[in-house]
């Protein structure tokens, strides 16, 4: 299919890019195809909110029978979503004296901005945005008979809360929400095996408990380390920061995020970064064209190219003019699975049918292959 671009052609054309977030997920894939990205979206959670769920309102009513001496704010959504509960509850003015009159942790800038915005301050707050090292904090301080309100981020945070009691302190679970397993769960198989074969080029995660579910998932196909092969080449993961990344740093996956923990840096950083990783200029039959990802980029318009054409086309562009055989291209193209030459002839036939005008690029040797025209 081929588009006619702008004079500056999108960053990110020419690349897929598979989305795994459910919160925000539509603002997300806003800002990539903005930046001409297609686009495969497979949340690997979801969220649900406990504003009725009794365990909440119990988990609130134990914070307001004694006075706290430290409240844990872990996200921004979920500080939120409590104090809301709150007020719905008729106990929202109860509650934020409890937390005024208490130290306030908070891990990051989301959440502490949430506790800022409702008229709290925080004593604290990690530059890491870990919550390890909230842990060390307040490890550090005398904690027998202290009260301790700690927002869960969707798991429970069980080591956090029995090192506590380990050191005296009464600790106070505070589920606001939960992650729970997608709506649709094929979306997250089928972009699993898009990893495998390498159809998208870059993946982006918000979570961390997103990453675990992707290769969860993952793993029940008996894929789990194809999937991580692939991250550790082909496919770029990136994450909105390092509290997300860890388990795919602790998997040794090489992964990229912002300096701030924010979609907007996360698609900068993924457009900075991508192009590099996937783009060559040429000049070919007389033109100047640009191979970026899926695309081929020619005098402002861009031919998008299916996954083997894009394969085919870049196997014959290392050298313009070198004819490679039906045999090659099969083993460039086809290392996963096992089809005869007449596999090749029409995957070349399409090729040139995606390039339109440009189809002309890519010659026939008769008997001996295909090469691009020479320069």
């Amino acid at each position: 299919m081929s588009t006619t671009a702008p004079p500056a052609v999108a960053p990110l054309t020419g690349f897929t890019i598979g989305v795994t977030a459910a919160r925000r997920r539509d603002e997300l894939v806003a800002l990539l195809t903005r930046r001409g990205a297609r686009v495969v979206q497979a949340p690997a959670l979801r969220i649900l909110p406990l504003e009725d769920d009794i365990a909440l309102r119990r988990a609130t009513e134990l914070c307001l029978t004694a006075p706290l001496d430290y409240v844990v704010a872990t996200t921004g959504v979920g500080w939120r979503g409590w104090m809301s509960a709150a007020d719905g509850w008729g106990r929202g003015g109860e509650l934020a004296t409890a937390c005024r009159d208490a130290v306030v942790l908070t891990r990051g800038p989301k959440a502490t901005g949430a506790v800022r915005a409702s008229g709290l301050d925080e004593t604290w707050s990690p530059a890491t945005e870990a919550t390890d090292e909230l842990l060390t904090w307040l490890l550090a301080r005398p904690l027998t008979g202290r009260r301790i309100a700690v927002q869960e981020h969707g798991l429970p945070l069980d080591s956090f809360a029995a090192a506590l009691r380990e050191r005296g302190a009464e600790v106070i679970p505070v589920p606001v929400y939960r992650w729970a397993p997608p709506e649709d769960p094929g979306l997250v198989r089928r972009l699993v095996e898009q990893t495998v074969r390498r159809e998208v080029h870059a993946l982006t995660f918000t979570s961390a408990p997103a990453i675990t579910a992707f290769l969860e998932t993952a793993g029940a196909d008996g894929l789990h380390e194809q999937v991580l092969e692939a991250m550790r080449g082909d496919v770029l993961p990136v994450c909105v920061g390092p509290v997300c990344a860890r388990p795919l740093v602790d998997a040794g996956v090489p992964v990229v995020w912002p300096e701030r923990g924010r979609l907007g840096a996360l698609v900068r950083t993924l457009t900075e970064t991508l192009p590099s990783r996937s783009r060559r200029a040429l000049r070919v039959g007389g033109r100047d064209l640009v191979l970026q990802g899926s695309a081929l980029l020619v005098d402002g318009a861009s031919y998008w190219l299916s996954p083997k054409g894009a394969t085919l086309l870049r196997a014959l562009a290392e050298r313009p003019g070198r004819v490679l055989s039906r045999a090659e291209l099969l083993r460039r193209a086809w290392a996963d699975s096992d089809p005869d030459e007449h596999a090749v002839e029409a995957a070349i036939a399409r090729l040139r049918a995606s390039l339109g005008p440009h189809g002309d690029l890519v010659r026939t040797v008769p008997k001996r292959g295909y090469r691009l025209v020479e320069v």
